[in-house]
């Protein structure tokens, strides 16, 4: 099936927004739903319906099925990131669930990475490739990605060099722009702390109560 060059075009955080995919969150490369099922049998009706629309636009989703709920992610890999493709797939995949009295859960889409310091990426990513046993790809020299989605990306975050005990992994977690403040207001409730906010709304980083370290992210403030 041939594409129409329109297609192959990656969109934005922007782009997405005037879309308005009410179901659906940007996820810096990808967009994502999560949806409540009703039943395990509705969740393995509504993954056949998808499959054959999946089929039928030769473009396909990931699929996680769950007891009770139902996770989309739709990107176009050969754009490297969102294109309209996947919009117009995200809003027949809505009116499929529609269809089927699932209901979506914006607010619990998230993408979630492992962020270690580095002072010199290339020299420790080969090892972490062996141990995570995922591909070392030259085009993503920052990060090790999963293709199958069953380990976290491990991002290679630049600092300067120094001596352990200091923190050098944290958790980067990416979430819907719209329900980052209710995720810091939890965090701080549990007796977190603000740390800084000096690059928000691009990401704000917060510790525990022992001073442990952690991101949380959006697509905002990137460009």
């Amino acid at each position: 099936m041939s594409i129409d060059p329109a297609d192959r075009v990656r969109l934005s955080g922007h782009d997405i927004e005037k879309a308005d995919l009410a179901d659906w969150r940007f996820m810096f490369v990808s967009i994502e739903a999560v949806f409540d099922l009703p039943s395990y049998a509705v969740g393995l009706e509504l993954v056949a319906e998808i499959g054959a629309l999946a089929e039928e636009s030769d473009h396909h989703p990931d699929l996680l099925l769950r007891w009770g709920r139902l996770v989309v992610k739709l990107m176009s890999h050969d754009a490297g990131g969102v294109t309209q493709r996947d919009v117009r797939m995200a809003e027949r995949i809505s009116a499929l669930a529609a269809g089927r009295r699932a209901v979506a859960r914006p607010e619990l889409v998230q993408v979630v990475e492992i962020a270690l310091d580095t002072w010199h990426r290339d020299t420790i990513r080969p090892f972490w490739a062996a141990i995570l046993g995922v591909p070392d790809k030259p085009d993503h020299p920052m990060e090790l990605i999963d293709p199958d989605g069953r380990v976290h990306t491990l991002w290679f975050q630049e600092t300067g060099p120094h001596e352990t005990p200091r923190q050098r992994f944290h958790y980067d977690v990416r979430v819907a722009h719209d329900t980052v403040q209710e995720r810091i207001a939890a965090a701080i409730a549990a007796g977190g702390r603000l740390v800084s906010d000096e690059h928000a709304p691009a990401f704000w980083v917060l510790a525990d109560a022992q001073g442990n370290q952690a991101c949380l992210t959006t697509w905002q403030g990137r460009d």
